[in-house]
């Protein structure tokens, strides 16, 4: 049986998910999915020109789960561009390291990195605040209230 795969961390979801060829319509072509994962190993390694042990380390994966990644990426990028077929990217096993939070006194909901410090709102600067989501990354129901400045 083979292991479980293990999330990728990633540190932002795409604005645009959806590639069309200028002149074809989308209900005429075959769409190419690319897991987000792999659009986050592609905006490491060919925009922000890291090496691949640096992609590695921030997608928490080792080099060789890295290059697997990132060789999947460019065959499917470059299949669409070359054979005009629509790129979705959609789906795959990644986190964005982040926890929701709701403050008690205004209402606010917003979510934060899991290793930030996450007992003040942002809006109204209450301590007030509570985990109130199972998380991929921590995979547990936190539930904690932070009160008065103790986690």
């Amino acid at each position: 049986m083979p292991r479980p795969v293990k999330y990728r961390k990633i540190e932002r979801l795409p604005r645009y998910t959806y590639f069309v060829p200028v002149g074809r319509r989308k209900c005429e072509i075959e769409d190419i999915i690319i897991k987000v994962e792999e659009l986050e190993a592609v905006r490491l390694k060919d925009i922000e020109k890291l090496n691949q042990e640096e992609c590695a380390k921030k997608m928490q994966v080792s080099r060789q789960t890295f290059q697997n990644i990132i060789d999947s990426a460019r065959k499917k990028i470059a299949t669409a561009i070359v054979e005009g077929k629509a790129i979705n990217i959609n789906g795959g096993n990644y986190t964005r390291n982040v926890c929701n939070f709701k403050c008690m006194d205004c209402g606010n909901v917003y979510e934060i990195k899991y290793e930030e410090d996450r007992n003040i709102c942002p809006v109204c600067g209450s301590r007030q605040v509570l985990c109130n989501k199972k998380s991929v990354f921590c995979n547990k129901m936190c539930n904690k209230s932070f009160k008065n400045g103790h986690k």
